[in-house]
């Protein structure tokens, strides 16, 4: 760290989204170096500090000023009713970049089929205060209780139903659970204290270090392409491959000829360069990207 005061404060999540997100601040442009041991990150930018907590408690100190922005997931925004300024939207997680979902679930043999069928019922989860409210505005009172941890195997012995956060689902078929309804969708946010929001020079930087985050995160499934191609092929290229929308075109020493480049989801190529090829294209180039900025 340089010896200037630092502008901003940052909470960063320690735990699942912490390798994830050291990847993505890297890819961003705000490399974060750490020791095993400590939970205070080093950042090559003298205008940055900051500590690593869990994301379940980052809201709230961001809230009360210790932070001027941090990193952490929607649902504890919720869970701690915490007046933040939700800055932007980061839709990543330890595993993909899809929103998660926190829901209800049961035994697959269980009885309860809606919502209601809780009444008087016994639920562990680790977001309590989220379902509580979830239930009360079902009119449903049932009994909710804080779970540690491996929350799945706690039915139906320790409890009648769970509330579990999900990406894909796959965990729930393997404990051969069965989800009753979703109480929350959320994603990874950037949020900023209302103070720290209201100062100019903070919220310029608070909305650098969003924008280049977002930027990476777009980059991640995207890649660019370019090739040289027969002028007479352009319309047929650009009417077979639709997702090259808009793509730069530009003339080559040889007026026959055109270079053509363009930025597609990385998904595509398979199907594209194939035709591309078949279209007579040439030193057809394919490269990753690390940011997109619209």
């Amino acid at each position: 760290m340089a010896n200037t005061t630092p502008l901003l404060m940052l909470g960063m999540p320690k735990g699942s989204l912490e390798e994830s997100t050291l990847a993505l601040f890297a890819k961003a442009g705000y490399p974060v170096v750490k020791s095993s041991r400590s939970y205070r990150p080093s950042f090559d930018d003298p205008a940055l500090d900051g500590r690593f907590v869990r994301a379940q408690e980052i809201a709230r100190y961001v809230e009360h000023g210790f932070f001027d922005c941090g990193l952490t997931g929607y649902d504890w925004v919720v869970e701690n009713n915490a007046d933040v300024v939700e800055v932007c939207d980061l839709v990543y997680s330890r595993a993909s970049n899809v929103q998660s979902r926190w829901v209800i679930c049961v035994p697959e043999a269980s009885d309860i089929k809606t919502v209601k069928d809780l009444q008087g019922k016994r639920i562990a989860t680790e977001l309590v205060g989220t379902t509580r409210r979830f239930l009360e505005s079902h009119g449903v009172t049932a009994q909710v209780e804080f779970s540690w941890g491996a929350t799945e195997v706690k039915v139906p012995d320790l409890a009648d139903a769970i509330v579990d956060l999900t990406e894909t689902g796959s965990s729930i078929k393997a404990n051969k659970l069965r989800i009753v309804d979703t109480i929350l969708k959320t994603n990874t946010k950037l949020i900023a204290n209302k103070d720290a929001w209201a100062n100019p020079e903070k919220r310029a930087k608070i909305e650098s270090i969003a924008m280049m985050l977002q930027s990476a995160l777009t980059a991640k499934h995207l890649v660019g392409l370019k090739f040289n191609l027969p002028r007479e092929k352009l319309d047929e290229v650009v009417e077979k491959l639709p997702a090259m929308r808009n793509p730069t075109i530009s003339p080559l020493s040889n007026e026959a000829w055109i270079a053509v480049e363009t930025i597609i989801d990385s998904k595509l190529t398979r199907d594209i360069i194939p035709a591309l090829k078949a279209c007579k294209a040439e030193g057809i180039i394919e490269y990753p990207l690390n940011k997109v900025v619209y």
